[in-house]
Formats: C-alpha cells, structure tokens, sequence
C-alpha cells in the first residue's frame, strides 16, 4: 500500500469535505497514520479552505477528527 505523506492525506480530506464527506473517516485514519509515521502531533487545516469556515464549523470538525484520535489546528 502507497503511505501518503501528511500534506497528501491533508488534500484528501480537503477533497472529501467539498464532496459532502465522501469518505471522511477513511482519509481521517490515514492522515492520523502520517502524522504518526512523520512524528507530528497535530495536523493543521487552512480555514479558508474548509466548507464551513465558522467557528461552529471549526469546532465541530476538531470533536470530529478528536474522536477518531487526531488533533487539528487551523493556520491563521
């Protein structure tokens, strides 16, 4: 199997967000695998790039991605 790097398995879920969450959780499990395998603690989303770009929005996506054992920051 192909290991995508943090910043590939980052696009994906980018893809996956504007594709009504196609495949979300899957694409969660990899990125927590590359960050894992990159030794990085968070992963880090650009806000102006989410679909929902409000801080409701950003909260829930940070419970969502927690749950499934990731942390995310959003860049300024």
């Amino acid at each position: 199997m192909n290991e995508l790097t943090v910043a590939d398995a980052t696009e994906n879920i980018y893809a996956s967000l504007r594709a009504d969450n196609a495949d979300l959780d899957a694409h969660i499990a990899t990125l927590k695998a590359a960050l894992t395998r990159e030794g990085i603690k968070q992963a880090v989303f650009d806000p102006t790039r989410l679909v929902q770009n409000n801080r409701s929005g950003r909260k829930l996506m940070q419970a969502y991605f927690r749950q499934r054992g990731v942390s995310v920051k959003f860049s300024d």
